[in-house]
């Protein structure tokens, strides 16, 4: 098990290496205008996983994979030639979809954005439907409460239950 910085380090140098090789050595037609964006290595060294992104259309993206996954041995042995370490990484290049999943956020957040000014908008000359406090207060009749000499009533009333007498009473 290798040290975590030397993996990082080593990741760190072979994205330089592998984008610069695919600038000057892979002169594959198939391939569109690739940019390396981050490289992984295993804790063991022994796997690099590169992650890059193509400008284009759906097929320049599969062509430039496909022209990549050709010049996997190329670019392995520019690395092994360049870092001078005794077991080279097998590389494995994956489409970076972090820069998609960044639009697509991006589109949604503007979408949000709009609905917001749209219901600032109507929100804008609107007034209340009903009251101010729409809440409903209790009844503050004092001098009800003390002249009732029913003690079963205000029991009831107490209770939450509206006896028939309270009731033609409001």
């Amino acid at each position: 098990m290798a040290d975590p910085a030397r993996a990082r380090k080593l990741a760190v140098r072979i994205r330089q290496i592998v984008s610069t090789a695919i600038e000057s050595q892979i002169k594959d037609p198939r391939l569109g205008m690739v940019t390396v964006t981050d490289a992984r290595v295993t804790s063991d060294l022994r796997e690099a996983t590169v992650f890059y992104t193509v400008y284009g259309d759906e097929t320049q993206i599969a062509d430039s994979a496909r022209a990549l996954t050709s010049a996997t041995g190329v670019l392995r042995s520019t690395v092994g030639k360049q870092t001078g370490i005794k077991f080279v990484p097998s590389l494995t290049f994956v489409a970076d979809i972090v820069p998609d999943t960044a639009r697509e956020l991006e589109e949604a957040l503007e979408r949000a954005r709009h609905a917001d000014a749209e219901l600032a908008r109507a929100r804008e000359g609107a007034s209340y439907a009903g009251e101010a406090d729409p809440y409903r207060k209790p009844a503050e009749d004092e001098d009800d409460e003390e002249s009732d000499p029913d003690p079963a009533a205000t029991a009831d009333d107490m209770s939450g239950e509206d006896s028939v007498e309270s009731r033609s009473a409001r």
